[in-house]
């Protein structure tokens, strides 16, 4: 499907306009909460299209979002903090990227021989090991709970996240249409057999591990501006290892629209349940999320896909009653 998008015009020509409309957006018809809005729902495509782009072909559950960008926050935090901004913000985005990098270089060299519920569990309580380690520091070393952030207005913030959007966008896709892509496939589907077939299972797992890391760092380090006040709690957050997976769940990980419809789908669904329904957010939120998962198994992705394909019949047929009656 996503070789069919770039082989099809009219698909390609839709997906540059929306690309266009939405980098636009903040100028014509998206201004104040809008923006900051959009800005909210392109982080949780950032985080969850990252962990797609490790989870989904090799089938190991990383808990580990949150750990990666909650690290992105603290490097604002520390670099770009209120009254004392020490670096250019471009210069800490891509900081915060990069410290995110090199620790899933170091976790995945030491835990990605883990699988299944082994490797789900040491990530997430790397999150908490994380957690309570900044939390210490913070409290015995600067007597401080949590730090402050230079605002940046809401504009700025919206195109440096759409930025690290499209960069990611071509990331996965380059990936997935790669050898490298095929590798991971195979991974997933067997790992013995892809080591014996002379695949290096550890250095590809361990590179996408950190590929995924990296734009998710680079997303904590913009959405600090935002948020101004940072703490363990706020950074490290197990929210955010969890909302991605259901994210992608709800969207489908077979195309990389998928991740971007469930995250875009659910961030809306939350932020609207929880200004209309603020008592009854949760249950409505559980039911919506149990229907998505029996009824449509595979995810948004997969809606999408059979319309497309009822269309295309309906079409056929009715071209090809118009040569019958010819």
């Amino acid at each position: 499907m996503d070789r069919v998008i770039f082989k099809n015009p009219f698909l390609l020509g839709l997906l540059l306009l929306i690309l266009i409309l939405l980098a636009t957006s903040p100028l014509h018809f998206a201004q104040g909460y809008t923006t900051i809005r959009m800005t909210t729902f392109l982080m949780y495509i950032v985080i969850t299209v990252s962990w797609v782009i490790f989870s989904a072909p090799t089938g190991y559950m990383s808990l580990a979002s949150a750990a990666f960008f909650g690290i992105g926050l603290y490097t604002s935090a520390v670099l770009f903090g209120k009254g004392e901004v020490l670096l250019p913000l471009p210069v800490v985005i891509a900081i915060g990227g990069a410290i995110s990098f090199c620790f899933a270089l170091l976790v995945g060299t030491l835990t990605l021989r883990l699988k299944g519920i082994y490797f789900a569990m040491f990530t997430f309580g790397l999150v908490e090991l994380i957690k309570h380690l900044v939390m210490y520091y913070e409290f015995n070393v600067t007597g401080t709970r949590g730090r402050t952030v230079a605002p940046v207005d809401s504009d700025t913030a919206f195109y440096v996240m759409f930025t690290i959007f499209v960069v990611l966008m071509l990331t996965a896709y380059l990936i997935r249409r790669s050898r490298f892509g095929l590798a991971l496939q195979s991974i997933g589907e067997d790992e013995e057999a892809a080591a014996h077939s002379g695949i290096n299972v550890t250095m590809v797992k361990v590179v996408t591990f950190a590929i995924s890391a990296f734009f998710m760092g680079a997303a904590g380090a913009i959405m600090a501006t935002r948020w101004i006040y940072i703490d363990p709690y706020i950074a490290f957050n197990p929210l955010f290892s969890f909302m991605p997976v259901l994210m992608a769940l709800v969207g489908g990980m077979g195309q990389l629209y998928g991740p971007v419809l469930g995250a875009f789908g659910f961030a809306y669904l939350q932020e609207f349940l929880i200004t209309e329904y603020p008592y009854y957010y949760m249950l409505i939120f559980g039911f919506a999320l149990v229907a998505v998962v029996v009824y449509l198994p595979n995810g948004l992705a997969g809606l999408v896909q059979n319309l497309i394909q009822r269309w295309r019949r309906w079409r056929k047929g009715g071209l090809a009653g118009q040569y019958a009656n010819t």
